[in-house]
């Protein structure tokens, strides 16, 4: 699986091109997080994103469906005593109806086949009037991305889609999510982070 031969170095080549993207997106993922949440985060990664999240909440479980990116997450946040680490599958979690006041999906919905399937499972294990975060880096044009996306996409990531913010937000109104907010982190990569309250 290509995420699991690219965790190694995976850190070096998001901070070396993007870390200004990086550091926002976590920033306003944080922003979201409050110290009474039981929060999820599927697609972790190395844990870019959880290293800011993570601290701010009652309860927090990141997981992954490569299981070297989730050991790159849990040597980072060793010592965070909140968070515990689990191998899932985006679109079969094994999490009740209802479990979490929030859950983010960062930077994996243009990654699967059925990216439909995996909102509704979100949604699923989320509490009502809970938060969807679905962080997704986008192009500044509608075309296929250069780059890193593009290096990626060569060494075999096989992404099955890219956005920009029109088509970003097109993808959510499809799917009838009405109550749908979005702050950008610019950069060389810009992120979308679309947050739905549901």
């Amino acid at each position: 699986m290509f995420w699991n031969r690219i965790a190694p170095v995976y850190d070096v080549f998001e901070k070396v091109y993007n870390n200004k993207v990086i550091k926002e997106t976590a920033r306003i993922c944080a922003g979201h997080m409050s110290d009474t949440d039981d929060v999820l985060e599927c697609a972790c990664g190395t844990g870019l994103i959880t290293s800011s999240t993570a601290p701010k909440t009652r309860h927090y479980v990141a997981t992954d469906f490569s299981k070297n990116m989730l050991k790159k997450c849990m040597k980072k946040m060793k010592g965070q005593y909140n968070t515990e680490f689990n191998f899932a599958d985006i679109n079969d979690l094994e999490f009740e109806d209802n479990s979490f006041d929030k859950v983010i999906a960062g930077n994996v919905i243009h990654l699967l086949d059925d990216p439909k399937k995996a909102m509704k499972e979100l949604e699923r294990v989320v509490k009502p009037n809970g938060l969807l975060i679905i962080p997704t880096y986008i192009n500044k044009e509608n075309r296929m991305a250069t780059g890193l996306a593009g290096t990626f996409n060569k060494m075999g990531a096989n992404f099955k889609r890219q956005f920009d913010i029109d088509s970003y937000r097109l993808f959510f109104e499809d799917m009838g999510y009405d109550n749908v907010s979005y702050e950008i982190a610019d950069g060389k990569m810009p992120c979308a982070v679309a947050v739905i309250r549901l």
